[in-house]
């Protein structure tokens, strides 16, 4: 396995639109095995290979305390959200950034496991906001696209200054 690099906020690759995977292989779920050891060590609950620079639809989340629970999703799509939460988000690819955000409550999503067998999960809480933040990623979109215009003029000037600093 290998750690894979995480590109940051206001990379322009982010704002790509992942592809259907056409078939899960041999390099398919060693992309998911890479993935999730990227998301251990970052360290976070979920990852996009969207946020790896691999446009396929491919997210792995862990919402569990001891990193017990990974769970894949491929070709993921919600079938249903219900309600309205609104909780504070962070990011990999935005790291030490905060923010409030509202997504539904709860979410039904369907999607191939890394064998390719289908199910259909209900999803409440941390999970359901995780999923839904990561389908964004596979979309092409960050989380800080919900926040008013001067936040994300904020986040992107910060965000830029930390990549000077660190070049």
């Amino acid at each position: 396995m290998a750690i894979l690099e995480i590109i940051q906020y206001p990379d322009p690759r982010l704002n790509t639109p992942a592809k259907r995977v056409e078939k899960i292989d041999a390099a398919t779920r060693k992309l998911i095995d890479d993935m999730a050891e990227t998301m251990y060590s970052a360290p976070g609950v979920g990852l996009a290979a969207t946020q790896v620079d691999i446009h396929k639809q491919i997210i792995v989340i862990d919402v569990s305390e001891d990193h017990s629970d990974l769970r894949v999703f491929v070709n993921p799509e919600v079938t249903r959200r219900e309600g309205v939460a609104v909780n504070q988000e962070g990011c990999l690819s935005v790291p030490g950034i905060y923010d409030n955000v509202e997504r539904a409550e709860s979410v039904t999503v369907t999607a191939l496991d890394r064998n390719g067998a289908r199910f259909t999960l209900n999803a409440s809480g941390l999970l359901a906001t995780c999923i839904q933040h990561e389908l964004d990623h596979l979309q092409g979109k960050v989380f800080v696209d919900y926040l008013s215009d001067l936040k994300q003029n904020r986040v992107r000037a910060k965000m830029k200054k930390r990549q000077r600093k660190a070049a």
